[in-house]
């Protein structure tokens, strides 16, 4: 038993260790690749302070590509946290961020600015910061609005199963609304929506970043703190409440924390697809263990990484402008997901 153990930790070592060297390599891709063709060593010189005779060059890397590569890493380490979280909680590996309908809520709000007002208040890269705010007032308002009547029914619903239903058909109408603005809405405030929903990491500014990183790293610590909790889930509700765990505040915090991550993102980086569901099937693959106490900081690092390669894909045809992160999410995704689907009682899930 104790080889076995030093096997896996060994292992989780090694899987986590290659996840935070690929995050960072990452990283680096992104800070070099782009539209404007920078040396290394310039970049390299402007992120250490030691400045940069091109003013040009030092806007760029300060203003637009570390902001960009922080809120990616950030947002797929916080979609990846909330899919984790909210995978054990309902007991589902197909469980993801938007299940609950925390990103249609946000997206509901986003509509509501931009078509019910037409689009006139610009959009979510447009040049006017009155517009910049209210879309992310929008999307802030609509996910805790769908946040707090999750909390509300989780009150009145006892089994986990129920809830979640109950978060599908609250997406289901929140996806019901929008169909209905974007019928009676102006062909302006459409396409401003339809940009807005292709996902952007570039949305965040270094003004922003701030507040951005600040919160998403508040969630984060909070889902680290249950890992015991989650651990106890794993192997059933009575065995879980036997160790003292409280089943419905547990629920309640999980539901929250998954909320505050996905409704962050969503906010500040549009409806972002599928990195949620597919990464903690990743950090399963790569660790083979269902275990949180390994789970969560592979996941959170593989979240970072998937954002990350998404991103330089979507510069890489710098030809062509930067393609939108949702038409490259699927890509990774789909395939992942399939694969799951066929192998599932080879991958340890909730044992």
């Amino acid at each position: 038993m104790n080889k076995i153990a030093d096997n896996n930790t060994k292992r989780s070592g090694i899987v986590i260790t290659a996840f935070a060297v690929l995050t960072v390599l990452l990283a680096v891709a992104n800070l070099v690749v782009g539209s404007v063709d920078i040396p290394a060593g310039a970049i390299f010189d402007i992120i250490t302070g030691h400045g940069c005779d091109n003013r040009a060059w030092t806007l760029i890397v300060t203003q637009s590509r570390l902001p960009l590569v922080a809120t990616a890493a950030l947002a797929g380490a916080a979609l990846s946290i909330a899919g984790l979280l909210l995978q054990t909680l309902f007991n589902n590996p197909l469980a993801g961020p938007s299940i609950l309908g925390v990103s249609s809520g946000a997206s509901l709000g986003v509509a509501i600015v931009m078509l019910a007002l037409g689009g006139k208040l610009g959009t979510l890269f447009g040049t006017t910061v009155g517009g910049y705010v209210s879309i992310l007032a929008g999307a802030l308002a609509g996910a805790a609005l769908i946040l707090a009547a999750l909390m509300l029914f989780s009150t009145l619903v006892r089994g986990a199963v129920m809830l979640l239903i109950v978060g599908i058909m609250i997406s289901y109408l929140a996806s019901s609304a929008i169909s209905l603005l974007n019928f009676f809405s102006t062909q302006e405030g459409v396409h401003s929506y339809v940009i807005w929903g292709l996902g952007n990491f570039s949305g965040v500014t270094t003004g922003i970043l701030p507040l951005f990183s600040s919160v998403l790293l508040a969630a984060i610590g909070w889902s680290m703190l249950l890992v015991k909790p989650l651990n106890a889930l794993l192997l059933g509700s009575r065995y879980a409440e036997s160790l003292g765990v409280n089943l419905r505040n547990t629920r309640n915090s999980l539901l929250l924390v998954s909320g505050i991550l996905t409704a962050t993102v969503t906010a500040f980086c549009g409806p972002i697809g599928f990195i949620g569901l597919v990464v903690p099937h990743i950090a399963r693959l790569m660790l083979n263990s269902s275990s949180h106490n390994v789970l969560m900081p592979c996941t959170m690092l593989a979240g970072a990484a998937t954002a990350l390669l998404c991103q330089l894909v979507s510069v890489l045809p710098t030809s062509v402008g930067t393609i939108p992160i949702n038409a490259i999410t699927p890509i990774v995704g789909v395939p992942i997901i399939i694969y799951i689907i066929l192998n599932r009682k080879k991958i340890k899930y909730f044992n």
